[in-house]
């Protein structure tokens, strides 16, 4: 019994002491779906992380997009929460694709330093702070050093894999090259590449091999007006056995606006878009309408947008595609995503897609054998396709654990 009461006190003296506990550090709410969190709450001293923003002094919002280089550019938003929310600050970074995961992650960890200075300073952490500024090695004015590849970046992927068991095995492989040159002012880019799927079942003594594969050349340009309107063209070129291409050729000229300015596209964009152009289609078997090739006129619409706020983020997109030889020959297709940040703790998802289809003109006359239903060897008439999901997360309990153990793996 005396025991039992030692323990007691034992806890209760252990628990007053730890309630009694002031930290003081500057509590920081890190919002990043792509950093590297761990790294970053090791790494970053003096600053207490927690788990609401509501109980933060400031709140590190990142957004980032895709830049010219293959890598992305950041942006950070230091909003000041509580006795700091007269704070707000806002520093930007780029990364490239020759940069390794280490070197994005010492560079992020760099920019929110920089970031956190002027709010340790207002905290009074005179005595833990030092800044170091590197002095030029020359004073002369140096000219913007050039760049030996104009801004053109090439990527080259391979990919392969092999599976099996004793009734069947799978194999893909994947080849692509791409070229693209990004400014201010062009958009290019270009890719051509092969992928094939096959698959082979084996049943009493009989193998059943599925082959698809696709070939294709796209080449796409786009040319800045102002900071709301965009004109470009799209052309492909290609064949591929499941949707019953043998060739096909695509050209369409395009024009867009933003309903915001392009500038703000990391936090919110809203942009409508059209394209007309023609479609040229030679079939491996003879289509649904007895056409052996065609050349056809088609155009498209797209309204699609999305924000990305400290609450959350919302995207959707709604296109309408429509042959004009035949209005009747169209699509229209709907998409949304969302999660938001309801309450304390609490994340609300959902993603969906719909779509209903009355353009399948591609799809081979007559009927479809059970192999290739199974196997998914051709595309199959639809009068839509969907996809739904729904979810939840919740999270509570002590808002200022940051004690980072990575054994095991969990």
């Amino acid at each position: 019994m005396l025991k039992i009461v030692f323990l007691l006190v034992s806890f209760l003296i252990s628990f007053l002491s730890f309630s009694q506990e002031s930290n003081d550090e500057l509590k920081i709410y890190l919002d990043c779906n792509t950093c590297d969190n761990t790294f970053i709450k090791q790494n970053l001293s003096r600053v207490e992380f927690v788990r609401d923003q509501n109980f933060a002094d400031v709140h590190l919002f990142f957004t980032s997009q895709t830049n010219g280089s293959g890598g992305s550019l950041y942006q950070i938003d230091f909003i000041g929460k509580n006795d700091f929310k007269d704070f707000n600050d806002k520093i930007t970074f780029s990364t490239d694709t020759n940069m390794t995961d280490d070197d994005i992650r010492q560079k992020t960890l760099k920019f929110i330093k920089l970031g956190l200075v002027r709010y340790w300073l207002k905290k009074g952490e005179t005595e833990h702070i030092s800044v170091s500024v590197v002095a030029p090695e020359s004073t002369d004015v140096e000219e913007k050093e050039k760049d030996p590849w104009n801004y053109w970046v090439f990527n080259l992927n391979a990919n392969a894999y092999l599976n099996g068991q004793e009734t069947n095995q799978s194999s893909y492989i994947t080849l692509s090259v791409a070229a693209k040159r990004v400014t201010e002012t062009n958009k290019f880019s270009a890719r051509i590449g092969f992928n094939e799927n096959k698959q082979t079942f084996s049943f009493n003594g009989k193998d059943i091999v599925s082959i698809n594969n696709s070939k294709y050349a796209n080449v796409n340009d786009v040319i800045s007006i102002n900071p709301h309107w965009s004109v470009g063209a799209f052309a492909s070129v290609g064949s591929s056995i499941f949707s019953n291409k043998d060739f096909y050729f695509e050209f369409k000229p395009a024009i867009e606006y933003n309903f915001f300015k392009y500038s703000e596209s990391a936090k919110k964009q809203l942009t409508l878009s059209y394209r007309n152009g023609v479609v040229y289609q030679e079939y491996i078997e003879r289509s649904v309408f007895a056409m052996d090739k065609e050349t056809l006129w088609e155009h498209e619409i797209n309204l699609g947008g999305s924000i990305n706020q400290e609450w959350g983020n919302i995207f959707g997109e709604a296109s309408f595609e429509q042959y004009l030889h035949d209005t009747t020959l169209n699509s229209l297709s709907f998409y949304l995503g969302a999660s938001v940040r309801l309450f304390k703790g609490f994340n609300f998802n959902i993603n969906g897609n719909y779509s209903i289809t009355r353009n399948q003109i591609n799809l081979p006359a007559g009927d479809v054998s059970l192999e290739e239903l199974l196997l998914q060897q051709q595309q199959l008439q639809s009068g839509y396709n969907y996809y739904v999901s729904l979810g939840f997360s919740y999270s509570f309990g002590s808002i200022y654990n940051t004690i980072v153990n990575p054994r095991f793996n969990f």
